[in-house]
């Protein structure tokens, strides 16, 4: 109800749909950088991350974890100020509109390509969400998953087509705090069931790789199994996703006062270093009160959906917490909310990113239709509501991993637009040949390694994302390189822009 009233708050200010979509890029330093934050720390924060960390110990999730504080910092360092400078130069409102923008593209090719593939990674991505609400009141209240989550649908649809964007950031702000309240309740919580931080550890040690950032612990053979370079490589690269996630990227291009955004970056990497780190502690204390017979154990070896069970570890806290009497329930209450902010957070922007692409990009930007603020503003509300309908349809198996479905939408997103963002901002002899071709490289290489290499095993066992974005950073440069050079005015635009960096 408190998001749905934001949302009527912020309909307001809402009226057009450069509102709808870039908030007036009237965000403050603080708004700018939770909003960002939270809306990437999706329900992989409170329920991916600790059920990775609980299934197979630090390894994995702890070299993720590395990836995405160190993606975090660099993505404020090097990308938000220039593409708040440059889409504002460029009077563009979405990550398309900026790409056919800085490399006039008149045919529009970049710009269709960009918001089929918003389209395309998005609605997994939040199916992912949908699937964490879900999961929650299943576990929690017995209540039927489906049902579940399509009531969670219709709650975030309901302030996200009301407010639009300015709506989300401002949601995703009060949703960065309560998630932080969460973590360090469910955190205190059960290092006290587990008998005190000593404990904690001795009971993990007890599990063979568990505590190694070089092994991981199989549930199947009680033994550790080797954890090689290129395991830690393939999870560190997470952080190259950053510069490709719309979604982020939307938070930079928001804000009110460019100067502002150190203040920004400085904020946001504190939250997410903290957020990570007891995420990742979560899921080795939660497995040290498995050990110790507090909590029931969520990994069965013989279970193929176990990984799955593993991401409920939260849920169960809180119902655990919540037993304990009236206070702890409303304690309990506050870690559910939490884990609805963590999800809500992120499938909001990811709603007006998709809605986005299609309305304002494709419908008038690659076929010229001509819509009034009424209709336009129509159109965008009502592709957001078909995007989430799709997400549902795609999280309606209960036994789907969220934080498979995260990683794949990440690949995504990273490999299509991250290397397209980062050199078109820093390098000025890229040309709109080498943007196209860069772009589907990237993009299709995603599926490529996903389907057909990475199940060879071995040395190319490894994670979608780190081929797929060298491919991409590859064909932009050959093909800029064997095509002809960006004319003048694009050059003297790249010139300007840098000059007041």
């Amino acid at each position: 109800m408190g998001m749905l009233l934001i949302g009527i708050w912020a309909s307001k200010s809402t009226n057009d749909v450069g509102d709808f979509y870039l908030g007036g890029r009237k965000l403050g330093p603080f708004v700018t950088a939770m909003s960002a934050e939270a809306s990437d720390m999706s329900s992989y924060l409170l329920m991916g991350i600790p059920g990775l960390a609980y299934l197979s110990g630090v390894a994995d999730a702890g070299w993720t974890a590395a990836g995405l504080v160190v993606g975090t910092y660099l993505n404020w360092l090097l990308v938000a100020k220039r593409i708040r400078k440059y889409s504002d130069r460029l009077n563009a409102i979405t990550i398309p509109e900026y790409f056919k923008r800085r490399f006039k593209d008149e045919k529009n090719i970049l710009l269709f390509i960009s918001a089929s593939f918003i389209l395309v990674f998005f609605v997994p991505y939040t199916a992912s969400g949908f699937a964490a609400c879900g999961k929650l009141f299943a576990s929690l209240f017995g209540v039927n998953y489906q049902l579940a989550m399509i009531v969670s649908a219709v709650v975030i649809v309901g302030y996200t087509t009301t407010g639009g964007f300015l709506a989300a950031s401002e949601t995703d702000f009060v949703q960065s705090i309560v998630m932080t309240a969460a973590l360090f309740i469910v955190l205190g919580y059960g290092v006290f069931q587990a008998g005190g931080v000593d404990a904690v550890i001795q009971n993990a040690k007890t599990l063979p790789g568990f505590l190694d950032f070089n092994a991981t612990y199989n549930n199947a053979t009680h033994s550790a199994d080797p954890y090689n370079i290129f395991h830690k490589v393939s999870m560190f690269c997470w952080s190259l996703g950053y510069f490709g996630m719309p979604h982020i990227l939307l938070r930079f291009m928001a804000i009110e006062n460019p100067e502002k955004l150190k203040l920004s970056r400085r904020v946001a990497s504190v939250w997410v270093v903290f957020s990570l780190g007891i995420a990742v502690i979560l899921g080795i204390v939660g497995r040290a009160m498995t050990l110790n017979g507090t909590m029931k154990n969520l990994v069965d070896a013989a279970d193929p959906t176990s990984s799955a069970k593993a991401e409920t570890l939260i849920v169960v806290l809180a119902d655990h917490i919540s037993k304990n009497g009236v206070l702890f329930s409303l304690i309990g209450g506050v870690i559910i909310a939490g884990i609805l902010a963590s999800t809500m957070s992120t499938s909001d922007s990811q709603l007006i990113a998709a809605s986005s692409a299609v309305s304002e990009n494709i419908v008038q930007g690659v076929f010229h239709v001509k819509l009034s603020e009424k209709m336009a503003m129509f159109i965008a509300r009502a592709t957001l509501i078909l995007v989430a309908g799709l997400a549902i349809v795609i999280a309606w198996n209960p036994n789907s991993s969220i934080f498979s479905i995260v990683s794949f939408a990440w690949a995504g997103f990273g490999a299509a637009f991250g290397p397209i963002v980062l050199l078109s901002l820093f390098w000025k002899r890229m040309n709109r040949q080498g943007a196209i071709a860069g772009m589907i490289a990237g993009g299709l290489m995603v599926f490529v390694w996903k389907y057909l290499v990475r199940p060879l095993g071995g040395l190319f066992n490894l994670y979608e994302l780190a081929p797929a974005f060298l491919v991409s950073v590859l064909v932009v440069v050959i093909v800029s390189l064997l095509t002809p050079a960006p004319d003048q005015e694009i050059v003297d635009t790249f010139e300007e822009v840098k000059r007041e960096l």
